[in-house]
């Protein structure tokens, strides 16, 4: 980035340089034209005053205004374009000047310019002529250099001033970049800080953007440790049960009575160990899932009634009245993924609920599907229930164990309820039970 940034500034100030120096010469040459276009025209009034012009029948050969070393030049030339008189060559050896731009201009408006340029010198011959009292013309005339040939005479001392102010440049450019650059790399190093304010205002929204990232990676580590600590857990605890029964068994301890009770503890422990896995696989399988899953139109009721049936055995086992209401509502959605979140909510309010405790499954739609799990429970405390899905959180862990709980099957619910883009409401109380209610 440094070298980026210093390459960039000393781009600039070469332009910089480059645009001021032609632009000086541009403005400076045209002031330098103006300036030879009138010393001409005072050298031409000057001469006009003087006696060597007031007739045609002056003796020319008396003459004399050739200036040695002078590229100043002096022409007299009559109305019909003949020339009587130049201090450089003899007027016999001249053309005619009838056709000349700068003679005719002075015949017509009684003062001429123009300027020929030779490519062979590289120079701009100037030319301004006066008409005189008695007809004729006189027309002085000077050589300057192009300004091609300024720029080439200059190069020399202009390319050493541009060398030396790109030297100063990048030094200029190194201790700026370094100044500029400098809070950034302060700024990075203190991104922990909470109470660090961006060095400058235009950093502000990156500043707040990058700590917001910080931030959510620190939780998700803690969360990814609280994960696999509570996985840990979670698996030790019917594994060593399982062993610890299996050892008891192998050894010849259990007497013939505990057998049967070793037997179901182990099968019971195993099922949990089986159901927790299945669990934490499916989580795992919805936090890396990058592709959206397989949308279609689906009857959310005809999902829900499928459910009710398959989970009516078990509310019936745990004395819980489990009841259905509800009518076609196609919506679009994962047939099997609404499936699972119906079925962890129902579970979840046949497991939390006291016996004859009742559940009431509602399916309608008013604008949007929605899905309301009600049940008259043991209820969650108000200061828990924004944890309730959190993984491995359970507000009764004795009774979640015993009845077979992960503590994922809310983790799951979220998880489906934020990729099928609903929102989810939980309403409860001790005592009083819960209803919690998603609408798609």
């Amino acid at each position: 980035m440094k070298r980026k940034i210093n390459v960039r500034l000393v781009g600039i100030a070469i332009l910089a340089i480059l645009a001021t120096v032609f632009g000086i010469t541009i403005v400076y040459y045209g002031l330098y034209q103006k300036q030879v276009r009138t010393d001409l025209a005072v050298s031409a009034q000057l001469l006009k005053d003087t006696d060597y012009f007031e007739s045609v029948q002056a003796d020319t050969d008396e003459i004399n205004l050739k200036i040695e070393g002078s590229e100043f030049r002096v022409t007299w030339i009559d109305e019909d374009g003949t020339v009587l008189y130049d201090n450089d060559v003899t007027s016999e050896s001249l053309a005619n000047h009838k056709n000349r731009p700068e003679f005719q201009e002075a015949i017509e408006t009684g003062v001429g310019e123009s300027i020929r340029r030779s490519d062979t010198m590289n120079e701009n011959t100037f030319y301004y002529a006066l008409l005189l009292d008695n007809n004729t013309v006189l027309r002085v005339a000077t050589n300057a250099k192009s300004i091609w040939s300024v720029y080439l005479s200059v190069a020399p001392v202009a390319i050493l001033i541009i060398v030396c102010i790109i030297a100063i440049c990048v030094l200029i450019s190194h201790l700026l970049t370094k100044q500029l650059l400098r809070p950034i790399e302060t700024m990075a190093r203190n991104l922990k800080d909470i109470e660090y304010e961006a060095p400058y205002k235009e950093l502000e929204p990156f500043t707040e953007m990058i700590k917001m990232q910080h931030a959510d990676i620190l939780s998700a580590a803690k969360a990814r440790q609280d994960f696999t600590a509570n996985v840990s857990h979670e698996l030790k605890t019917p594994i060593t049960a399982i062993s610890g029964y299996a050892e008891l068994l192998e050894s010849g301890m259990a007497q013939e009575g505990q057998k049967v009770h070793f037997y179901q503890e182990i099968q019971r422990n195993a099922n949990r160990l089986l159901t927790l896995i299945n669990d934490i696989i499916r989580l795992s399988q919805l936090d890396r899932s990058e592709k959206d899953p397989a949308f279609e139109e689906v009857d959310l009721c005809e999902i829900a009634s499928e459910c009710m049936e398959a989970l009516s055995v078990n509310a019936r086992q745990r004395g819980v009245q489990l009841t259905f209401e509800g009518s076609e509502c196609v919506m679009v959605g994962n047939k099997e993924m609404l499936k699972e979140l119906i079925e962890n909510l129902v579970q979840n309010a046949i497991r939390y609920n006291n016996l004859g405790g009742k559940v009431v499954v509602t399916v309608k739609k008013e604008g949007h599907a929605a899905l309301i799990v009600k049940d008259n429970g043991i209820g969650i405390p108000a200061a828990e229930q924004e944890r309730v899905f959190e993984r491995f959180y359970r507000v009764d862990k004795s009774r979640s164990k015993a009845t077979g709980g992960t503590g994922l099957g809310l983790a799951i619910v979220k998880h489906i309820v934020e990729i099928h883009d609903a929102e989810l409401a939980l309403d409860s109380a001790p005592g009083l039970g819960t209803t919690i209610s998603i609408f798609f």
